[in-house]
């Protein structure tokens, strides 16, 4: 099969949409895990792997994660063929290969995501995946490990600023066929994208934040995790109101890939 029947295959549009649909189905874990935790009023925080192994505690959980993981996959492999065959027709300028790069990074994120959660549903992850100022201490230790942290930190944080930009100007609607959609439906849309824009730009803010300071300090625990930037919002006054409406967003960004894996444009 050439790259061109690759690219314009259905069986790629199929693998994007049950990938958002698994994307959905993992932020809307961490969130009720979250929300849980805030109306329990303390206790730890989920990330994402943390709550995929509380659903493999649960009857039928292991065969829901088998499912997730072929989600994964899916979205796995419909960003890869976007960013090496150009699915979405970025381009070969500077800023269409940048675009394609994003979305070969997020490609290799959800390789990563599909890969433990496999290793959770063969017990192989039950122990827990590794804390982030481990990892962020053995970068550190390398040649140049201090700058290679303080430009992921700066990476992380300028995912957030974007979140929030397509939160308040609402580019996320871009790609949508609004035109498939009820007048209901694409005000409902806008509601959930513009909540979950911002509550994903808040989180990935701290954890960007966190993970610059770790290199700025040379200390890496102060590097975070998703888990980590919800304890933070905890930890604020009126923390569990707050940690309540970031989880309530990110439960908003949840439906709002359950929308795009109808109506986007894969």
């Amino acid at each position: 099969m050439k790259g061109r029947d690759v690219r314009d295959s259905a069986w790629v549009e199929r693998a994007g949409r049950l990938g958002l649909v698994g994307k959905g189905a993992s932020f809307a874990l961490v969130s009720l895990i979250a929300l849980q935790v805030a109306f329990a009023g303390g206790g730890k925080t989920p990330d994402r792997q943390g709550a995929l192994r509380s659903v493999a505690r649960e009857p039928l959980g292991r065969s829901s994660l088998v499912l997730l993981a072929l989600a994964f996959a899916g979205y796995a492999v419909w960003r890869f063929v976007q960013g090496f065959l150009d699915r979405g027709e970025d381009g070969e300028d500077a800023r269409g290969l940048a675009k394609r790069a994003g979305q070969l990074g997020k490609g290799a994120l959800y390789t990563g995501l599909c890969i433990s959660t496999i290793a959770i549903v063969v017990d192989a992850g039950s122990g827990g995946g590794p804390d982030e100022d481990k990892w962020t201490a053995r970068v550190l230790d390398v040649p140049l490990g201090r700058w290679l942290v303080l430009a992921v930190g700066l990476a992380i944080l300028g995912v957030g600023a974007y979140n929030a930009y397509r939160s308040f100007t609402q580019r996320f609607r871009k790609n949508l066929a609004t035109e498939r959609m009820e007048a209901a439906e694409d005000r409902a849309y806008t509601v959930l994208g513009v909540a979950g824009h911002a509550a994903r730009g808040l989180v990935f803010a701290l954890i960007g934040f966190f993970v610059a300071r770790a290199a700025w300090q040379y200390d890496p625990k102060e590097a975070i995790g998703l888990d980590g930037a919800l304890s933070k919002v905890a930890q604020q006054p009126q923390g569990d109101l707050l940690l309540g409406l970031v989880a309530a967003g990110l439960f908003a960004y949840a439906l709002f890939c359950f929308v795009q894996a109808r109506y986007r444009d894969v």
